[in-house]
């Protein structure tokens, strides 16, 4: 396994524990009930966090593995993976390095992850690696902007708040970087919503993708 040591952030967890909840009403959950519809095979959610999908999961699928690196999250993904619907396991790695072979997953589910992760092309690169060819990868990811100036807006905060904010980038573009992973993306719907209160309206990505084959 990986070392995990410099994914550990509790401070950043315990707040996440809290602001999820919040943005959980303000709109995030009828997003996850969009990202998860219709799935069926066998899924690995890349970066689970506290595991806010797991209820979300449909029947159909056959078994979930869900991949955290950050231990207090974890913990409260095990937890809530006891009263996931779908047949759920949970995973100590991150992004970066998954421990399984290649094409082991029907889908790859990526969830409010990508903003965070060290490198999200290496990222995405191992997503298409453990999906098998012609498999989906899901995407809901908020992103930058296509306003210009809200895009340099976004540009000139990026430093100061993931530094605060656990690594969290508010100024990927997640489109090119699936496209330039060699994915086809098929789906997309871009849309603005505000998750936290006194925050202004974030643009988001929701889709799907598809791996070659």
């Amino acid at each position: 396994m990986s070392d995990l040591a410099g994914f550990q952030n509790p401070r950043f967890a315990r707040m996440y524990e809290r602001i999820s909840a919040e943005s959980e009403r303000r709109g995030t959950a009828a997003h996850r009930d969009r990202l998860l519809a219709g799935l069926t095979g066998r899924v690995i959610e890349i970066g689970a966090g506290n595991g806010l999908n797991f209820a979300r999961y449909p029947e159909t699928v056959s078994e979930v593995v869900a991949v955290e690196p950050e231990e207090r999250l974890r913990a409260l993904a095990e937890c809530a993976a006891a009263e996931a619907g779908a047949p759920v396991r949970v995973v100590a790695a991150h992004a970066d390095d998954l421990p399984f072979e290649a094409g082991e997953f029907d889908v790859a589910v990526m969830s409010l992850v990508l903003c965070s992760v060290p490198d999200p092309r290496r990222s995405l690169a191992e997503a298409r690696r453990v999906v098998k060819p012609g498999g989906q990868v899901r995407f809901f990811e908020h992103v930058r902007s296509r306003n210009t100036l809200v895009g340099f807006l976004q540009d000139a905060v990026t430093p100061m708040w993931a530094r605060g904010g656990g690594g969290c980038h508010l100024n990927r573009d997640v489109e090119r970087a699936i496209r330039e992973e060699g994915m086809e993306i098929d789906e997309v719907d871009r849309f603005t919503y505000r998750p936290m209160r006194g925050l202004p309206p974030a643009p988001h990505v929701l889709g799907r993708a598809r791996t070659p084959g």
